[in-house]
């Protein structure tokens, strides 16, 4: 079964409707993004575009960006005029990943703080859309063979940001999922032992845990 996902920014029609009439200097051009481009939407991570289309939507015809995200098994369509707006970019550069990289390969700072705070935060840096942002992440929940076992969701959270950073590392360096997350577990050196962690608990983030 296939999604079909419609994002309009703002959720009241009228709002959208009134946005779109203005349009706002500086919004996208359906030159912006070409058919066949992989893009980067945060909520959903790598997808490709498959065209354009026109829709009327409360009256106006919008001209839409169709977007499949083949691994959530979804088509997202975005009115061109809100793609920068909702977040829609194109994928990172080399030198842009390159920098996530670094990230991945350092130490992992770890927050003794609930782990409910502690994955809102996650969670938000995963949805940023930013692979810097989801490489901490990554690095910050990974664990050694002599650390002690990861929590349930610990390790879906885990899994979400790997798979997410994975596919963008593969479309950038044109290779399949599988091998892009192979390469990058490689690189993150799973077996670094616990001296690698780093410990940034803080006076407030105790006394919260404390509670």
């Amino acid at each position: 079964m296939r999604f079909v996902k419609f994002c309009l920014v703002d959720r009241d029609p009228k709002v959208l409707m009134a946005q779109y009439c203005k349009r706002n200097v500086g919004m996208a051009k359906s030159s912006d993004f070409k058919t066949e481009d992989f893009v980067v939407y945060p909520t959903h991570g790598v997808g490709k575009i498959l065209g354009t289309e026109k829709q009327e939507i409360a009256g106006t015809e919008l001209d839409l960006l169709v977007i499949d995200f083949e691994h959530d098994r979804m088509t997202l369509r975005i009115p061109v005029s809100k793609a920068h707006e909702s977040g829609l970019r194109p994928l990172s550069s080399k030198k842009q990943m390159d920098l996530a990289l670094v990230k991945l390969k350092g130490r992992a700072r770890v927050r003794r703080t609930m782990w409910s705070r502690r994955a809102q935060e996650y969670e938000a840096k995963i949805n940023s859309g930013d692979p810097v942002s989801i490489a901490e992440v990554v690095r910050d929940l990974r664990r050694s063979s002599s650390q002690a076992e990861q929590s349930y969701s610990e390790r879906q959270m885990y899994q979400a940001a790997l798979d997410r950073l994975a596919r963008e590392f593969a479309a950038i360096e044109k290779i399949d999922e599988e091998t892009a997350t192979s390469r990058l577990e490689k690189l993150m050196n799973i077996d670094k032992t616990p001296d690698d962690v780093v410990d940034t608990e803080s006076e407030d983030d105790f006394e919260e845990e404390v509670e």
